[in-house]
């Protein structure tokens, strides 16, 4: 789930966090780099079980509609397409999804449902679920087309739910884009075949990400005062002291990578580079992180430092 460059974007705050800070810990701060990098996987689990309890909340909906005292012949007799979709059944059912949910005490919908609600009634008011519900039965597909419609059109841009993630974990507002590109692309695919394998994805491809993150951080804290040597002298319109904090730490990992790194090539390390500093920092931070990770890199290439293996992986 996790890509290189979300990692690098960790990386990237973790030294940040640590050069702030008071008292500079580097082990502390690789527990934390860990830690941030496991919250993607919390707010990817509690997305996922918002989509159950939107169902339950539904369902809810029904069996008071029932109960009313003059209830129409609809609320007597309710369309169960929603509360009866096949997809969210199966997240429902998964015994890995509600382990993580009970291990990692993960389950804040039951405490705070106001935001189900406010789900719920979004999506009540979408054309798309009111011809889903109207449909006596629904296939498979249906229901799984349903879901990836709800999820994209009213679940991700939904701004009091990113602000209520906001409000209960920083970090998670870097990891939604991620963890909602993540999610659609599960749904999408989704079977009753497949459904163990691929409803809650590995954080890391494999165990090369997570040592890349560790090793990243160390290279970039443990080398400082050489990385900043190397771009010493790259910057004639610039005093060092003038370089955003930030932009600085894009050089330092940019250069880290140069010299340390021998599998990354040169040109995904400056194009990783370029697209977080677009992100991270000012409007012509790309175009000044660009002239000095190129004129390194030709310096480098000169004096026979680049030792790349190949074409590698970014």
């Amino acid at each position: 789930m996790l890509t290189r460059r979300h990692i690098r974007v960790k990386v990237l705050q973790s030294t940040y966090a640590f050069f702030q800070s008071e008292h500079q810990d580097l082990d502390k701060q690789e527990k934390f780099l860990l830690y941030s990098m496991d919250q993607m996987q919390d707010l990817y689990v509690l997305l996922l079980q918002l989509l159950v309890e939107v169902k339950d909340h539904a369902e809810s909906y029904l069996q008071k509609s029932q109960q009313k005292h003059l209830a129409t012949a609809e609320e007597k007799n309710p369309n169960r397409t929603f509360v009866d979709n096949k997809v969210i059944q199966l997240i429902e059912a998964n015994p890995e999804l509600a382990e993580i949910l009970k291990n990692k005490k993960l389950n804040y919908w039951q405490n705070e449902n106001e935001y189900v609600n406010i789900i719920f009634n979004s999506l009540k008011e979408q054309d798309f679920y009111h011809e889903y519900i109207s449909k006596k039965e629904a296939s498979f597909k249906e229901d799984r087309d349903f879901l990836v419609k709800f999820y994209k059109e009213v679940v991700a841009p939904n701004e009091k739910l990113y602000e209520y993630l906001e409000d209960k974990r920083l970090t998670w507002l870097d990891d939604f884009p991620l963890v909602n590109t993540a999610m659609v692309k599960m749904l999408s695919k989704i079977s009753e075949k497949n459904v163990a394998s691929i409803l809650v994805p590995s954080l890391y491809k494999n165990d090369d990400d997570r040592e890349f993150a560790l090793k990243l951080l160390r290279k970039v804290i443990l080398n400082n005062e050489k990385l900043d040597n190397e771009i010493d002298g790259k910057t004639p319109n610039w005093d060092k002291d003038r370089i955003a904090d930030i932009d600085m730490i894009i050089l330092k990992i940019g250069i880290a990578e140069f010299l340390y790194f021998s599998s990354i090539p040169e040109r995904a390390t400056i194009n990783e580079c370029l697209e977080i500093s677009k992100e991270y920092s000012t409007p012509k931070s790309s175009s000044f992180i660009n002239g000095i990770l190129d004129k390194l890199v030709k310096e480098y290439t000169k004096e026979g430092k680049l030792n790349k293996l190949g074409r590698g992986l970014r």
